[in-house]
């Protein structure tokens, strides 16, 4: 009879609300992002395909940072980590002031990509932080819990960049006064959660990946193999394809949220913006829903499940059927919502010492967010509904990572 280890432990908790919590900034931030998508419509004269560039410039960000803050995480660990994507974070987003005062899409742009790259550091860093503060065997559910976070943070994002970017009076403003005070509101925020983050003292760790790997290995009567390159680890070679397919799906699908809710049912841009906040509160469901689901199913079983339903959902979508596919737009959310710390958490098994550097890695797919929504941005200047048929081919290796390629082999 074996014991059910504990979610984390007492000496952890604090340090693990401050983990949580960049989980829930980096989520207000890139639902923000998506609300500016429509703003610079209005406001800068964009298409929705170069509005894309928002998301290129963002998760772009992530391709160029990842590996770099992979090695500075090695060398000098999780709190310098945390604090050098934090300063990163804000010092982008106080370029919004000159941006906005250049009247500049592409100086945003630039803006867009140093907050990216404080993201890109954040996530490379929070994943195997908050996998580490307990025993690997629940690190799928600590994962998700602080996703869930997350997911709230992509709520509130919404929320106030509605209020601010999309209210009536500021969709036909020529400026962008707006952005200016939303987004140094914001900076000041980060840099207010740097200095606590200072002053925050973390338990030593020991990394559970590498005292459990050969414990796991013998459970599943495998050998380990210290001296296996990380490439040589087949699993996470798939996370790494799955992950970028799935953030490539997450931003086509966030990006065009709003121009469907214009575009085919109708909606002003405000009353788009606002629902997007329903949107958001769907993957909050389905983290707590999921997050619950993992402790009677396997995770990978889990994921190919709800990999599943978000090929049937952006089928009905695309359709443009009113308000059964704006619904079903609603539910990709739903079933999106435990994909990227599922992935994560499956990549980084069994990995021993090579964790970090495989962390940097599968951040690095999120650069599939670059590229997505500027192809589904082409197909979206005709028809935003039939732009939906695009992530059911990034939903398909998602579903094959889930069902065959996830398993740990030596």
């Amino acid at each position: 009879m074996t014991n059910k280890p504990a979610f984390t432990e007492k000496r952890f908790i604090v340090t693990f609300i401050f983990v949580t919590s960049l989980f829930l900034m980096w989520g207000v931030l890139h639902s923000m992002s998506d609300v500016l998508n429509k703003h610079f419509q209005n406001v800068l004269n964009l298409s929705k395909s170069k509005s894309g560039y928002i998301q290129m410039s963002v998760f772009g960000a992530y391709f160029i940072m990842s590996i770099p803050a992979g090695y500075f995480l090695k060398k000098f660990g999780y709190k310098a980590g945390v604090l050098m994507g934090l300063l990163l974070f804000a010092g982008g987003i106080f370029l919004f002031v000159p941006a906005a005062n250049a009247f500049s899409f592409s100086f945003f742009r630039i803006a867009l990509f140093i907050m990216g790259c404080g993201m890109a550091t954040l996530e490379t860093v929070a994943h195997p932080f908050a996998a580490a503060l307990g025993d690997q065997r629940r690190s799928d559910q600590r994962i998700n819990f602080a996703q869930t976070f997350n997911a709230v943070g992509t709520m509130i994002g919404p929320a106030i960049g509605s209020m601010f970017l999309l209210s009536t009076d500021n969709v036909h403003s020529t400026d962008l006064t707006s952005v200016k005070t939303l987004y140094v509101a914001i900076g000041c925020v980060i840099l207010l959660i740097a200095v606590v983050f200072v002053f925050l003292k973390i338990p030593a760790l020991t990394d559970p990946h590498v005292d459990t790997a050969t414990i796991d290995a013998a459970a599943i009567n495998v050998d380990v193999d210290p001296a296996r390159k990380l490439y040589q680890h087949k699993h996470f070679i798939w996370a790494c394809a799955a992950q970028f397919f799935n953030v490539a799906a997450q931003a086509g699908t966030w990006a065009y949220f709003i121009n469907y809710g214009v575009d085919v049912m109708h909606f002003s841009s405000e009353k788009a913006g606002y629902l997007m906040i329903v949107f958001m509160g769907m993957m909050v469901l389905g983290r707590i829903v999921g997050t619950s689901l993992m402790t009677y199913i396997a995770p990978n079983k889990l994921l190919a499940s709800f990999a599943c339903g978000s090929i049937l959902m952006c089928l009905i979508v695309a359709q443009g059927w009113g308000w059964s596919s704006y619904i079903a737009l609603m539910m990709i959310n739903f079933f999106f919502s435990i994909m990227f710390p599922t992935i994560f958490s499956l990549g980084l098994k069994n990995l021993g010492e090579h964790t970090k550097q495989a962390s940097s890695f599968i951040s690095m797919g999120v650069v599939g967010g670059a590229f997505f929504p500027l192809i589904m941005g082409q197909i979206a200047n005709h028809n935003v509904a039939q732009a939906y048929y695009l992530p059911v081919i990034c939903y398909l290796v998602i579903f094959l990572f889930a069902y065959r390629f996830y398993k740990v082999k030596y």
